[in-house]
C-alpha cells in the first residue's frame, strides 16, 4: 500500500467508515512468439492469466480502498476460469527496441472513497504518465466531487527478440460461473 492509500484507508477508518472493498492494482510484463503469447505472459505475470477478464468502465464505488501491490495478485477465492472484473491497460510490441507502456491511474474523494480510475497505454513511460495526469485532472474536473490526489501504477519493457506486452490491472473482485443448466430427464416408462 503506498503512503497515499495509507493516508485515506486510515481517514476512512478514523470517521468510523472502514473500506466496504480493496481494489489491488497490479501490473506484469511478458514475451512470446506472438503478441497474444506475449499479452498472456503479462497478464500471468500480473497473477491474472487463468480468469476470464470483463473489462469495467472507470469508476471506483464508495467505500473501497485502492492498493498498488508489487508482486503478482493472489486470490485465494477465485477459481480457474472465473469472471474477473477489471480496469486494464496494455500494450503490445513486436519490433525489436520498441517500448511497451501502461498505466492506470486514480484519484478518490477523501471523505467516501468513491473515484474514478483512467487506464493508457503508450511507448514511453512518459507519454503514459502525461496521458494519464491530463485524463484523471480533466475527468476528475468534470465533475462535482472534490477528489484527492492522483496516483499511478505504471509498468513497461522492451521489445528483444520476440513480441513484448506490458500491462496493469485494477482487479475488482471475481465471480464463479453459475452452474450448467441440465436438460430434464423424460422417462418413458
Amino acid at each position: 500500500m503506498n503512503a497515499t492509500s495509507e493516508t485515506l484507508a486510515s481517514q476512512r477508518r478514523s470517521a468510523g467508515k472502514p473500506p466496504v472493498r480493496t481494489i489491488e492494482v497490479a501490473s506484469g510484463v511478458g514475451s512470446g512468439p506472438t503478441k497474444l503469447a506475449a499479452f498472456d505472459a503479462a497478464l500471468q505475470s500480473a497473477g491474472v492469466g487463468n480468469f476470464n477478464l470483463i473489462t469495467l468502465s472507470s469508476v471506483i464505488p464508495p467505500g473501497t480502498a485502492v492498493t498498488s501491490i508489487d508482486d503478482a495478485l493472489s486470490n485465494p477465492d477465485a477459481e480457474w476460469g472465473d469472471r474477473l472484473y477489471v480496469v486494464m491497460a496494455e500494450m503490445r510490441v513486436d519490433q525489436p527496441g520498441q517500448q511497451a507502456w501502461a498505466g492506470v491511474g486514480w484519484t478518490q474523494e477523501r471523505e467516501s472513497a468513491k473515484g474514478l480510475f483512467v487506464e493508457h497505454e503508450g511507448h514511453s513511460e512518459a507519454e503514459v504518465r502525461h496521458d494519464l495526469e491530463a485524463t484523471l485532472t480533466s475527468i476528475a474536473g468534470s465533475r462535482d466531487e472534490v477528489f484527492g490526489p492522483l496516483e499511478y501504477a505504471v509498468q513497461g519493457t522492451v521489445c528483444r527478440d520476440e513480441p513484448a506486452c506490458a500491462l496493469v490491472v485494477a482487479v475488482y473482485g471475481s465471480a464463479p460461473w453459475p452452474p450448467p443448466v441440465s436438460e430434464p430427464v423424460i422417462s418413458l416408462s
